[in-house]
């Protein structure tokens, strides 16, 4: 095999970063996942090395670590579009409601499926079937551009729901002690404490980021949020939760007018730059975290494992069993139009990144990989087939507001 050249490689990556820009542009056309894209252009780029021998090795620490802090900038992302109005409660309620039971009923029924085709114990397929039920904000939050208002405010909610949702999930069954006092006892106290802590360290961080003199602000914000997250970890908090408040606090700043020292401190004005200057952070930061991470993980795909008939068999049974829970959910219990909301199930960073979070000593010994590549994109398919075949109504069909007259958003 013949090694690639540091120029190449530096050509290779700036080629990727313009491609996944056209992409995102094109997905506004043609309604096809700018992730699915990336997914395939990934699998492009290994089929291609292969075909002139060229070695890439990726150690699985730099794609982990990617996914890390993708997953951070998503968090924090779905705080500050989760915006806290009393005119939204219904929305709110709605949307959480969705996004818990579909995980529970979709991990109940995977980790089923899982134990009758592996013969696994129960647990270690249930920490499985977790990341599989978890629908991906990375690729629902783009692809909303052609829904109308209320439909894509209920999929964002949902969505970032259902993120926050799967990883506290995760975090308790992947722990060494479940279903006992002790172990409720423990979590219970670290998510109190979580939240607690999310109070002071939101504080400390808005108190830093309105403080400082330098414009340079971008790397400091980053790295405290990765700091805070790293260090919750090894403290063994749900250290996300800080971060999901810190986005919430700063999106909602007006909840806190009936308290004069805040405000004092804190003017609205001054969290409004705060808030643009998030949102810029986290739209450029996933815009280029996700291109990587999906370039990579479409490079690691091997498709002819994904042709493997167990591959298919086990992968299409828990794809129709995703569809048909929600289906049936948003049909008798939600009540409400299905189309296209139903095909929005699509997996993606948080299942690639908790797959990789699993404990060894839950490590499925049968479990054959080519099935999280083929549930990862052929639920991307499915996504893109409602957006091809949705239409707004014509009394639907209003002026998409320029993001700069869009005051609702700060």
């Amino acid at each position: 095999m013949e090694s690639i050249q540091s120029e190449l490689l530096l050509i290779v990556l700036c080629c990727v970063v313009v491609v996944s820009y056209l992409f995102s542009i094109g997905s506004r056309y043609i309604r096809v996942p700018s992730v699915l894209l990336l997914l395939l252009a990934g699998m492009g780029i290994r089929l291609i090395a292969e075909a002139y021998e060229y070695e890439l090795n990726v150690p699985l620490l730099v794609v982990e670590s990617l996914g890390v802090v993708g997953l951070i900038m998503i968090v924090l992302e779905a705080g500050l579009d989760l915006e806290l109005k009393s005119s939204r409660i219904k929305l709110i309620r709605d949307s959480f409601l969705s996004a818990l039971i579909i995980l529970l009923l979709s991990t109940s029924l995977i980790s089923y499926i899982l134990y009758e085709y592996l013969q696994q114990p129960l647990l270690n397929c249930i920490v499985y079937a977790i990341p599989l039920s978890i629908i991906s904000s990375s690729i629902v939050l783009p692809s909303l551009h052609a829904l109308t208002e209320e439909k894509k405010d209920f999929l964002v909610y949902e969505a970032s729901f259902s993120d926050i949702l799967g990883i506290m999930l995760f975090n308790y069954f992947a722990s060494p002690e479940i279903f006992s006092l002790k172990s409720i006892g423990v979590f219970s106290g670290n998510l109190l404490l979580s939240i607690l802590l999310s109070g002071l360290v939101s504080i400390l961080l808005l108190f830093i980021m309105t403080r400082t003199k330098l414009s340079i602000k971008f790397f400091l914000v980053f790295s405290l949020l990765v700091l805070i997250y790293a260090g919750g970890k090894m403290l063994h908090l749900p250290s996300l939760i800080i971060i999901l408040a810190f986005g919430l606090m700063i999106n909602n700043w007006h909840l806190f007018k009936s308290v004069p020292w805040i405000q004092q401190q804190f003017p609205q004005e001054q969290v409004n730059n705060l808030n643009q200057l998030l949102h810029s952070i986290t739209a450029e930061s996933s815009f280029l975290i996700r291109t990587f991470f999906f370039i990579l993980f479409g490079f690691s795909i091997d498709f002819n494992m994904m042709l493997q008939n167990e591959v298919m068999q086990v992968g299409g049974v828990i794809v129709l069993s995703l569809f048909a829970v929600r289906f049936l959910y948003f049909r008798f219990f939600l009540k409400t139009n299905v189309f296209p909301e139903v095909f929005f199930i699509p997996r993606g960073l948080i299942t690639i990144v908790l797959f990789y979070k699993i404990p060894q000593e839950m490590k499925l010994a049968n479990f054959n990989e080519g099935i999280l590549f083929f549930i990862i994109l052929v639920t991307g398919a499915i996504m893109t087939l409602g957006m091809l075949f949705y239409k707004k109504k014509p009394s639907e069909l209003v002026e998409e507001p320029a993001f700069s007259d869009r005051t609702d958003i700060f």
